[in-house]
């Protein structure tokens, strides 16, 4: 069984970097079509897709966060990891990883993940 765990700090000072790590397990992040995903649920508004890190290492963005984010992989530890810069208040979210199918379907998520923007 798929299963993929988010794991990183809950609280991060403003101006400071988001770092958070998805663990998966049951399937490799190297499966072939497969792209691994970053999703997130600010409070009160709809999840907001951050980025993705394909089954080939390449690496998307989306457009409005571009400029603050990294996404990486590690294949020897199966985990992908994803660095969100210059944090403010409305990078308040619930941040959740997972994955989307040669089908497009996202087919697994982490319970996900709260990160509060505080100081």
């Amino acid at each position: 069984q798929v299963q993929l765990q988010e794991s990183g700090p809950g609280l991060v000072k403003p101006s400071q970097t988001l770092s958070l790590t998805c663990t998966v397990s049951g399937a490799s992040i190297t499966t072939n079509y497969y792209y691994w995903l970053w999703i997130r649920q600010p409070p009160g508004k709809g999840l907001e897709w951050v980025g993705a890190a394909t089954y080939s290492g390449s690496i998307y963005y989306s457009p409005s966060l571009k400029r603050r984010t990294s996404i990486s992989r590690d294949t020897s530890k199966n985990q992908f990891s994803l660095q969100l810069s210059f944090v403010t208040p409305e990078d308040t979210a619930v941040y959740y990883c997972a994955s989307r199918d040669p089908w497009g379907y996202y087919d697994y998520w982490g319970h996900g993940t709260q990160v509060t923007v505080s100081s």
